[in-house]
Order: C-alpha cells, then sequence, then structure tokens
C-alpha cells in the first residue's frame, strides 16, 4: 500500500533539473530524481514496471575484469502484447529472440521504433500515454520518459535504493558475492582528478541545467575499485554528455579536451556469454569475464585438464585466455607441427586432439602403465629475425594431465630518457617516453610489464625549439639486442622517415610536422636468443621549415617518395632499452 505513495513522492521531484532522466552507467543507477546507488551483484532488475500495463524495462548486470564489480549488460523490453526486443553488446538487437539489423533509419517492431548509430542503439515507443526513449551503447543505458503523476510505476529508475524490491526472479548464484584482491595501481587523487572534469569546461556549461553531482559521485565510486581501462573513464563523460545534449546543449569539443576517443571500435557479434569487449595490449577484442576466467588462472592453466579415451588424449584451451597471454592460437601446434589445434566457434574453446601413434606422441612405461606425452608449443621459424608470439610450451599427458605454460614478459627499464644535444645554432633537449595507450596517459615505468605483441607508443618531444622555424624529423628508428646502436642483428622500424614496409604494426604520426612526434608498434623479441634486452634507437634530425617540405612522403608501402630538406650535421641520437 505504501509503494504508490513513495511514487508519488518520487515524481514530485522530477521538477528539478533532472527532469526525466534515469542512467544506468557501469554499476551504478542515476534514478529520475537525481538519486545514485550502485548493483553489486550479477543479477537482473527492473528498471522501469507500469503497474497498468504489465510493461517492464529489464538491466541485466554482468561482471567483467573483477568479480565484485558489475556492469550493465545487456536490456529487455518486455510488452505483455507483443514481442520482447533485446538490447545486447555490440550494438546489436534482437526481437522475439531473433537478430535484426538495423541503420540510422528508424525501422519500426510491434510498435517500438528502433535505430543504430555509431553511439549506441536507441529505442522508443509509447507506454500508456507515455513517452519512453531507451539508449544503450553496451555500458550505459538512459531512459528518458514523460511521467504523468497520476501514473504507479516502479523499478531502479524510479527510486535507485530499491535494489531488493527490484531484482527479478533468477539463478539464485548471481547474488553471490566476491571479494577480490585491491587493485594497487588506483591512486585516489588521480581518479578524483579524472572525474571532477565534469565539474570543468566544456561540461560546466551544462551543470546548471544536468546536476553534475550524480554522475561525479558515480564515476568515483566505480573507479576507486575499478581501473580506468576499456574506456570506462570516458563512458561517465559520455552519459553525461549525452544527458546535456537532450537538454539541447552541445559539448561538441569535449571528446578532444577530456583525451577520449570517439566512436570507439566495438567487437558486435564477435564475444560470447563469457566473454567483455575491451582492450587486450592496445586493440579491442573480446576478454574473458572474470568468474569463469578464475576457474583457469586460479590454477595457473589455460585450459581444462585432458581428456582421455581409449588411446586418444583431448585437451582445450580458453581462447580468451590465450589472447590475453599475448598469445595468437594459429602459431600453436603439437610436437608435429601438422596438427594444429581447431578453434569451436561456438564457445571458443581451442581443441587439441592426438592418439598414440600421431602427432609426434612420445610413447613411455611407468609401472606397468603406457602413457602417451605430447606438447602443445609456439611455430617458429629459425629464419625470422624477429617474433612477436610468446614461447608457449604445454606438455600434457593421460597419466599427468598438468599443463604448463612458460612466459615471456619484458619490463620497461628506462621509460623516459632525456639528454642535451646542440645542433648548428639550436640548443635544445629531446626527451623519449614510452606509453600504453594512444592517449599518451598511461605512462610505462620502471616496473612495468610489457608483453610480446602487446602495442605500444613512443613519444619523442623536444624543447627549445622554434616550432615556426624548424621541425623534427625521426630519420630512423631499430632496434638490437645490445646496448650498441650499430650491432647486429638490426630491426628496423623507421626507415629513411617512413614505418618499415614488411611491419604491419608501424605507426608514425606526425612526423616532420612539429618539434615533437610519435610512433607506435607491436613488442617483439629477437628469435632464436634466450631472453635478453631490447635496445631502442632512433635517430632525428632538424629540418628547416619550407612549404612543409619536411613531412616525409610515404607512400602506401612505407617507401618516402622524395627527399627532404634537413638540416645535415650532427643528428640527435637516443635510446631505450627493454629487459626480459
Amino acid at each position: 500500500m505504501l509503494r504508490p505513495l513513495l511514487f508519488l513522492f518520487a515524481v514530485s521531484g522530477l521538477t528539478g533539473v533532472h527532469g526525466n532522466l534515469c542512467t544506468v552507467t557501469g554499476p551504478t543507477v542515476i534514478d529520475f530524481s537525481g538519486q545514485m546507488n550502485s548493483v553489486s551483484d550479477r543479477c537482473e532488475y527492473s528498471l522501469l514496471h507500469d503497474q497498468s500495463t504489465g510493461f517492464s524495462l529489464k538491466a541485466n548486470f554482468l561482471e567483467r575484469r573483477r568479480r565484485d564489480v558489475s556492469f550493465v549488460d545487456s536490456l529487455t523490453l518486455d510488452f505483455s502484447d507483443s514481442d520482447d526486443i533485446q538490447l545486447l553488446q555490440g550494438h546489436r538487437v534482437k526481437v522475439a529472440g531473433s537478430p535484426v539489423t538495423l541503420t540510422s533509419s528508424v525501422q519500426t517492431s510491434g510498435g517500438v521504433d528502433l535505430s543504430k548509430d555509431q553511439t549506441g542503439v536507441t529505442a522508443s515507443f509509447s507506454v500508456n500515454g507515455s513517452s519512453v526513449s531507451v539508449f544503450f551503447d553496451g555500458t550505459t543505458a538512459q531512459i528518458y520518459m514523460d511521467l504523468p503523476v497520476n501514473h504507479t510505476y516502479d523499478g531502479l529508475c524510479v527510486d535507485s535504493s530499491s535494489s531488493s524490491a527490484s531484482r527479478l526472479p533468477g539463478n539464485d548464484s548471481c547474488q553471490d558475492q566476491y571479494v577480490d584482491a585491491g587493485d594497487g595501481t588506483i591512486i585516489s587523487e588521480a581518479v578524483v582528478a579524472q572525474c571532477d572534469v565534469l565539474s570543468k569546461t566544456p561540461f560546466s556549461q551544462c551543470n546548471l541545467i544536468v546536476e553534475v553531482e550524480p554522475y561525479m559521485v558515480a564515476c568515483r565510486t566505480t573507479l576507486m575499485k575499478y581501473p580506468s581501462v576499456d574506456n570506462l573513464r570516458c563512458q561517465f563523460l559520455k552519459a553525461y554528455a549525452k544527458a546535456c545534449e537532450k537538454k539541447q546543449v552541445d559539448l561538441q569539443s569535449w571528446w578532444t579536451t577530456a583525451q577520449c576517443h570517439h566512436p570507439q571500435p566495438i567487437c558486435g557479434d564477435k564475444c560470447i556469454d563469457h566473454e567483455f569487449c575491451g582492450d587486450i595490449h592496445g586493440n579491442t577484442d573480446c576478454r574473458c569475464r572474470a568468474i569463469y576466467a578464475s576457474k583457469f588462472t586460479e590454477q595457473h592453466r589455460l585450459g581444462g585438464p585432458t581428456v582421455c579415451k581409449d588411446n586418444t588424449a583431448s585437451l582445450s584451451l580458453v581462447g580468451c585466455l590465450l589472447k590475453e597471454n599475448g598469445i595468437d592460437y594459429n602459431h600453436l601446434h603439437l610436437n608435429d607441427q601438422t596438427c594444429k589445434g581447431a578453434m569451436n566457434p561456438d564457445n571458443h574453446m581451442l581443441e587439441f586432439t592426438f592418439q598414440s601413434d600421431s602427432c609426434g606422441t612420445e610413447v613411455t612405461t611407468n609401472n606397468s602403465q603406457v602413457i602417451f606425452t605430447n606438447a602443445i608449443v609456439t611455430r617458429n621459424s629459425s629464419s625470422d629475425v624477429i617474433t612477436r608470439q610468446d614461447k608457449v610450451f604445454i606438455e600434457f599427458s593421460c597419466s599427468h594431465p598438468k599443463p604448463e605454460l612458460q612466459n615471456v614478459a619484458f619490463n620497461i627499464l628506462d621509460n623516459s630518457v632525456k639528454i642535451f644535444l646542440q645542433s648548428g645554432e639550436w640548443n635544445y633537449s629531446l626527451s623519449m617516453k614510452a606509453y600504453s595507450d594512444a592517449a599518451h596517459t598511461d605512462l610505462l615505468g620502471p616496473k612495468s610489464d610489457v608483453r610480446l605483441n602487446q602495442k605500444i607508443w613512443i613519444v619523442l618531444e623536444t624543447e627549445g625549439l622554434d616550432k615556426n622555424v624548424v621541425s623534427v624529423v625521426t630519420e630512423a628508428c631499430w632496434a638490437t639486442s645490445d646496448d650498441s646502436p650499430s650491432s647486429t642483428p638490426k630491426y628496423y622500424l623507421i626507415n629513411d622517415g617512413c614505418p618499415n614496409a614488411d611491419d604491419g604494426t608501424v605507426n608514425v604520426m606526425g612526423n616532420g610536422q612539429g618539434t615533437s612526434n610519435s610512433f607506435s608498434f607491436n613488442m617483439f623479441e629477437f628469435s632464436g636468443k634466450e631472453p635478453s634486452e631490447v635496445y631502442l634507437h632512433c635517430q632525428l634530425q632538424l629540418c628547416v621549415k619550407k612549404n612543409n617540405d619536411c613531412v616525409p612522403g610515404c607512400s602506401a608501402g612505407g617507401r618516402r617518395r622524395r627527399s627532404l630538406r634537413y638540416r645535415r650535421g650532427a643528428p640527435a641520437l637516443i635510446s631505450m632499452v627493454w629487459t626480459p
């Protein structure tokens, strides 16, 4: 009997700056009245339920990288008189369980207008005379609605503290609580600064229209516990900007000011139930959900145990764990290189099978038992100068199914090198820094792990040069296995001002355009060598600006089409070192 009274009170509070907006971003819910609470489990909740028509808007929450933090993972529009509509990860939509293809043009299904753009999916419809618009991008859901006072709605969007009453029946295990170890990389002062940008330009122009405090609290609450990865920080900023857009406040420049990327790549329909779309070594791909992965990682395994039947053995490795460990399954095989694994498209498991007389199986006897053993190893040609794949050795048999992974990881010894140079009449300083992200915000420090095939960004910056007069051209960058720039083997990432045409991972930015430039590449080690240091050397030249002819003219293949007018003389040489 009390709920209608509570609802009428909540509706009466909708006359403020929040109006008719409910935002669900990550694990937090900011309801129509601007109150914020977080979902702590992995259950399905009612966001909005119309008691008179039976309509329900449901949200399902699931974990991602941590078991103790949940994120809104999908929405369901449950109509009593028409087909259910699901808004899923990857900007996907299902109607009555069947996928539908959407474009920017409106497509109507059962009275619901559906459309999709680069930012997410929108469903617009009417419930008992109230206009409703639901937006979902995979991490944030926003519900805009006209709420007549005489309507009786409930759910988290009406009262975000009503988690017990709004939790829907389902698997009881969804309420199981986990406690993961704290993340030592999270710095509270940095989190506050990252989230408080919402109160600064350009967001501040919207602060009087859409109250900002709940969004900052939601941002801080989540990022104090969950690392700012997978573009999570920008999701909170995007949610606020989207709310401002609905109030006709355009924050066009916020992406650049906040160092966010627009739009973000998505995985589409690549990921299955135990995966989510996130960052893996600088690329967007399907990662393992934490609870699923823990079944293997807590036992230091990459897959299930060996399955033995008669004289046949099989082993399955988890595809998303292979990706997270920087292992390309296409490079794996048994002792016999012709025996490769098959990736199951339904469960994303890499399946290996061998018999006692095939695939290089070793047969031994022990205590009257016949034991046949094989191993999963990495394919590597002795003729390759470099490799970007971890060394893998997973031995398995029917009597002792203990697969073992041997990894190679890299630590940055010197993440920042700064020297002073003199070239002609200009005195200036030059620094080289390494980052793990394209926005150049995550500086790789002395204890940072860098995995094989991980994308890293190198920034070459100068101070003391007049950018209107000269430009800095990175002439060449190459790697050696010891500290001498002239030693062999030598592997070029940049040569003659252009990226190595044979290495598709190298991307050069801003070369010759100003007094700083950068490039990215995927990490590697030298083949045929025990784990050893990898030294990176870069040679730079000063170029006098004239008609923009300081910019290397590189073709699609990476070779320069024309020469540059360099100020020849004493080129700058700077080095950085990695070690396993």
